[in-house]
Order: structure tokens, then sequence, then C-alpha cells
């Protein structure tokens, strides 16, 4: 039986299609293309309790284009290092001088269908708002799968989505559905809050296989290896621009809760950064409940990925010259609390980054 998301997913497409379409962009094709692209060296050394010490060499690697179709509509396309992992595009040099995965990190459109809206639908950039950049929910480096939706008028905004997450052929598919509303106030001239709430859901999750590699990532499963639990979640946020004197501060706070279940069933993040001349330097600290939020599709670096876990971040990047950026992350972590075999992990992340545009 096939998903009924299916159903309103078709619908919102034929109405974008059916939306007026905007002159075609008649300067010469070279022109209407512009790429970018990075590479990024990584020291990763991580020291967890009861387990070997692991020390890696690790690099990744993206390039990417866009093409103006027309004024309004855009399509985007990226490739990169990796191989399916959904929040890591991190390869390690290892396996004997190997060539290396490669694969479509994005493609989607990018298309201003009115003032105020835009439309994107294929493997995009996440759409959703993350305060401070967190990772409390989604790793900065998932791509999601689907349409979105976005609004901005004067200081609001809202953002709804339908993302494909798992197609089934012997049962129903599951999807994220997702809807964000906030706004931008200005209260001082040097200080700007954001804040807002949002709602989003996966369908299809119980008595079915974790979405990506067979592991639960510290949500709570069967004896098979299914999940135990749906996954419906409210969130609120808020971070705060401002400055002290001339250095720029920003506080933000993320509260996430999954109403399926009545333990274990939160998960939040605070935290603070501040710019000091050309370094920024930043602090959080998060606690992820066992099934607060899917474990797959948070930060994979925090307590090596996934739920049931706290503790600290902090982090300090630093440019050097033109597209050459200095970066350092170390985690001070608790996890497996809930599995009743709670320990330590401390990782330690060097990195290197050379971008160019």
């Amino acid at each position: 039986m096939r998903s009924r998301n299916v159903l309103p997913l078709a619908g919102i497409l034929f109405a974008i299609a059916a939306a007026p379409t905007f002159a075609q962009d008649d300067s010469g094709w070279a022109d209407r293309l512009s790429f970018k692209g990075d590479l990024r060296l990584r020291y990763d050394s991580i020291d967890e309790e009861g387990e070997i010490d692991r020390d890696r060499a690790r690099y990744r690697a993206r390039l990417a284009m866009t093409a103006a179709v027309s004024e309004r509509v855009s399509v985007i396309m990226e490739l990169a290092s990796g191989a399916d992992d959904p929040v890591s595009r991190n390869t390690t040099f290892d396996g004997g001088f190997t060539t290396k995965d490669f694969g479509m990190d994005l493609a989607y459109v990018d298309w201003a269908i009115a003032d105020g809206w835009r439309f994107y639908g294929g493997k995009m950039k996440n759409p959703l708002f993350r305060p401070g950049g967190n990772q409390v929910v989604w790793d900065s480096d998932l791509n999601p799968e689907g349409i979105a939706l976005a609004f901005t008028r004067g200081a609001l905004f809202a953002t709804a989505g339908a993302f494909s997450v798992e197609e089934r052929s012997s049962a129903d598919d599951s999807w994220l559905t997702a809807v964000q509303v906030g706004g931008n106030f200005d209260l001082a001239e040097d200080t700007k809050l954001t804040a807002g709430v949002g709602y989003f859901a996966y369908s299809n999750t119980v008595g079915n296989e974790p979405f990506y590699d067979g592991s639960s990532a510290g949500n709570s499963v069967d004896a098979d290896g299914n999940y135990v639990y749906e996954y419906r979640n409210t969130e609120a946020y808020v971070a705060l621009d401002t400055r002290l004197g001339e250095v720029p501060l920003t506080l933000y706070a993320h509260w996430v809760d999954n109403a399926e279940v009545d333990v274990e069933d939160t998960a939040y993040g605070v935290g603070a950064r501040v710019g000091l001349g050309k370094t920024s330097l930043g602090w959080r600290y998060t606690d992820l409940e066992a099934d607060s939020v899917v474990g797959t599709f948070n930060d994979s670096d925090f307590g090596g990925g996934g739920v049931d876990m706290d503790g600290h971040t902090l982090w300090a990047t630093h440019p050097v010259g033109r597209g050459v950026t200095l970066a350092a992350t170390l985690f001070l972590n608790e996890v497996d609390r809930f599995q009743g075999t709670a320990h330590d992990y401390t990782r330690l992340i060097l990195d290197v980054s050379f971008a160019f545009k």
C-alpha cells in the first residue's frame, strides 16, 4: 500500500507547475553558470572510554554548479566526497590508496515563484532554520529530498516541507513533514532577536528498520532491530545577535519534544558564539535523550553521532588568507546513558579548509 503522503505532494507540484512562468534569460550559457567548491583536510582523534583510541586523517571535497534558468529560477547541483552517509561527507585516507567515492550531494531547483515565496524541489540544502547553527535535530551536512515552500514578509518567515525518507516496495513509505514559523525582530541598533516554533513528523517508523545502515543511532529498537516509536516533534527556538562593545555576540537555545513517548522524549541545546577580530569562538551544551529525535540525522560528530548523550562542544575558526580557514573543535561528551552503560567520549578535530568560487 502506497503512503497517502504522495497525494498532497502531487497536488503541490501541480500547483507550482501552474504558476506563472518567467522570461528566459537570453544571456550566453557561460554567463548563466557559476561554480564554487571546497576541500577540507581533517585530523580526527577519538578517545572513548572502554574503546581503542582512534586517530584518522580525513578529507571532504565538494564542487557545486548553479545554473540560472531564468531571472527567478536556478538549478543547483553539487558533487561531494563520501559514500551514502546522509550526515557526513568525510572520507578517511585508508584502504591502500584506493579510489575514493564521489556522489550527488545536491540536485534541486530554487524557484522564486512570487514576491516573498520560494519553492525548492529535489535533493536540497536544508531549508529549516537552526538557531546558532546548532545540530540538535539536523546535522549541517544533511540535505533532505523532496519539496519545500518558504515565505518571508517583513520580519516574519515560514517554511513547510515534505521529504521522502524511505521508499519501500513491501510496506508503507516513510515521509518527513515539517513546518516552521518565526520572526526576526530588531530590539536595538545592534541587537536582533530571532524566535519561532516548529513541528515535524515522520510516518511509518514503528516496526521498520532504522533509516540508515540498520543503525539505531541510540533510538529504541525491538529485538529485530526495528523502531519501537514514532517521532512527532514540537520545537521552540531563539537566537539573540548583539554586540558587547566592539565584540559581536550570539546566544541561542533550541528545545525539542517527541509527543510519542513519555520518557527520554526531550532534546535541547544552548550555546554562545563571539567574534574576536577575525577569530570566532563558540561553546554549546547539548542534551539528547534516547527517543527525543531520530538519531540518524543529527550531529554526526557529537558523541560519535546519534542520541542518548549529552555534553559540551568548544570550537574556534580563524581565516588565514583568501579562502583558507583553520578550525578546531573539542567534544567533551557522555554517551549511552539510557542504555545503562554511560561512559566518556572525547574528540578533537583539527581542520584546514580551502574554498573557491
